[in-house]
């Protein structure tokens, strides 16, 4: 009996959170000038490297098939999100290994920074190609990657970069109205707008020594961290009910609140909070970590 030879597939992962016309060049090219019979486009119920999402994973995976399933050889896949969590892309990849020859790995070049922390880097590296979307003339380091390709695309690709701009001219008409129906009218705000209404409310409710930390190029958890002092344990709690009961309307989400009488965290997944009575802060310096964490990011660049 003669063994059927699998298909050939790139798989192009993400949180899609939202796809737009970037996505859709990226694929589109991958479909004209890769040698593949099929493209997977794989949305994750959570990034491994992120703790929210804008929109939940249906919604995501709904935009998806919307955007995506009219392009010819492409696939959209709820593998990931039927999973209900976060899935390694290694994971992904030896689940397709089972039904195609998984020849291609797709990624955003902002992907390359932290590429080598993904869960089994060395095995993924040493069974796919990597085909990495890039405008034309960016500088891009490759040492680390055993094979790859680049996927030229004048088209911005990055999701994150849409969110925190609030710019929507890239997005589908079907998937800006569901996302305007999502926010329920709501203007999407951009992050510094969200930390300008924190900071002036921090302000506002009597806090010292307000600090906005932009670690958008740094190994870290959040992207921006503001830290204040608060007067006594007292003001602490107030500051944090203040915070929820005036951020909530306007869209945050609270994933978790850490309080205690000398110091509170609040944190929005994209930005943490910190409120801490004057010695504590003292005491503990975390100004002076995230400092240091931002100035080796430039060195590193």
């Amino acid at each position: 009996m003669v063994k059927q030879k699998k298909p050939t597939v790139a798989i192009f992962g993400g949180s899609f959170d939202p796809p737009h016309k970037g996505h859709s060049a990226v694929i589109e090219e991958a479909v004209r000038s890769l040698d593949i019979e099929k493209l997977l486009v794989v949305p994750a119920y959570l990034n491994p490297f992120k703790r929210s999402s804008l929109a939940p994973a249906a919604l995501r995976l709904e935009w998806c098939h919307t955007l995506f399933d009219p392009i010819e050889k492409v696939e959209v896949s709820d593998y990931e999100i039927q999973k209900g969590k976060s899935i390694p892309t290694s994971q992904t990849v030896k689940h397709f290994k089972q039904m195609y020859h998984v020849k291609y790995l797709i990624i955003g070049a902002d992907n390359l920074t932290t590429l080598s922390s993904w869960h089994e880097f060395e095995w993924l590296n040493s069974e796919i190609t990597w085909v990495i979307a890039t405008r034309q003339g960016s500088y891009v380091q490759t040492h680390m990657l055993r094979k790859w390709k680049f996927l030229e695309v004048n088209t911005p690709v990055s999701s994150s970069e849409i969110r925190d701009t609030g710019q929507l001219k890239d997005i589908d008409i079907q998937i800006k109205e569901s996302i305007k129906k999502l926010f329920k009218g709501q203007q999407i705000m951009t992050i510094e707008q969200r930390i300008e209404n924190i900071v002036t409310l921090l302000d506002e409710k009597k806090a010292e020594e307000i600090e906005v930390f932009n670690l958008d190029d740094a190994d870290y958890i959040a992207k921006r961290v503001i830290i204040a002092n608060s007067l006594n344990g007292k003001h602490t709690q107030a500051l944090v009910d203040e915070l929820k009961r005036t951020l909530k309307p306007k869209g945050e989400t609270f994933l978790a609140t850490d309080l205690s009488d000398e110091w509170a965290v609040l944190d929005l997944g994209d930005i943490l909070i910190h409120i801490m009575i004057p010695e504590y802060r003292q005491r503990y310096s975390l100004e002076a970590f995230l400092s240091e964490l931002t100035k080796t990011q430039k060195r590193r660049n």
